[in-house]
C-alpha cells in the first residue's frame, strides 16, 4: 500500500519526472515511524525525527535532531513566484518539482530533470535568507547522504566546507546528530556518512551567478525574470 507522502507527491509530479526509489524508501520509513504530521488541509509532512523531542530537547545552546527538513508536496504552485514570473511556463513546470523545505526562511529542495534527462535533487534559495541556487546532489542516496552529515539546515553554503558545529560557525547552537537516521542511510543503502557537504555538493551557486559551473544555476538563471 502507497503510503501518504508518496501519494501526494506523485499527485503534483510532472509527466517526464520520476519519484527515485530511495526517496520512496525515505518517505516509507519515515511513515513507519511516525515522523509526520497531517493538517487540517488534507497534507500531510515528515520529518527526519519526532517533533515532540526536537522541541523538548531546544534550548539557547543546543538541540537533538540532526538536520531539520519538511517533506511535502504543497509547495509547487509557487514556482513561478520563485522565478519572478507572472504566470507558470511549461519548460519550467516541466522540469521541476518542489518535494521538501529546507529552511525556516522558505528555502526549497526540487527534482529537476537537466538537459541530458537525469533526474538530479536542487536547492531553491528563499532570496530572503538563503541565496543557494544549485544541484545539491546527483542522485537520492548522495541528498541522504548530505542530510544525514548533521547542519542544522541544508540552506547555508557558508558552513559547507565544514563539518556540523565546527569552530567558524556563528550559529552558537550545538546541533546533535540524528543518529537513528544516520544508521539508517548507512545500512539501507550500504554507504557511508561524509564529513562535510562538499564532498556531495559541487558547484554551491547562488543566485545571480549568471557564469556558474552549476547546471541548475545556469538554467535557473535562463528562465528567470
Amino acid at each position: 500500500m502507497m503510503g501518504k507522502l508518496l501519494e501526494q507527491l506523485k499527485a503534483v509530479l510532472p509527466e517526464k519526472l520520476w519519484v527515485p526509489d530511495e526517496l520512496a524508501q525515505l518517505y516509507q520509513w519515515i511513515e513507519q515511524q511516525g515522523y509526520y504530521e497531517d493538517y487540517d488541509d488534507g497534507h500531510r509532512t515528515g520529518f527526519l525525527y519526532p517533533t515532540d523531542k526536537l522541541e523538548e530537547s531546544w534550548t539557547d545552546e543546543e538541540r537533538q535532531g540532526g538536520t531539520i527538513i519538511l517533506f511535502n508536496a504543497n509547495r509547487n504552485d509557487g514556482l513561478r513566484y520563485w522565478f519572478g514570473l507572472e504566470e507558470d511556463k511549461p519548460e519550467i513546470c516541466q522540469r521541476l518539482c518542489v518535494f521538501a523545505r529546507t529552511g525556516a526562511e522558505g528555502s526549497e529542495a526540487a527534482l529537476w530533470l537537466d538537459d541530458d534527462g537525469k533526474l538530479k535533487i536542487v536547492h531553491m534559495g528563499s532570496g530572503s535568507g538563503s541565496i543557494l541556487s544549485c544541484i545539491l546532489a546527483d542522485n537520492m542516496v548522495d541528498f541522504l547522504r548530505l542530510l544525514a552529515i548533521g547542519y542544522d539546515e541544508i540552506c547555508w553554503n557558508e558552513e559547507f566546507p565544514y563539518p556540523p558545529n565546527h569552530a567558524q560557525s556563528d550559529s552558537g547552537m550545538h546541533i546533535h546528530p540524528n543518529v537513528e537516521f544516520q544508521q539508517w542511510v548507512q545500512k539501507t543503502f550500504n554507504t557511508t556518512i561524509p564529513a562535510t557537504a562538499l564532498e556531495i555538493v559541487k558547484h554551491p551557486a547562488e543566485m545571480g551567478d549568471r557564469d556558474s559551473e552549476d547546471a541548475f544555476c545556469r538554467w535557473a538563471e535562463k528562465h528567470s525574470n
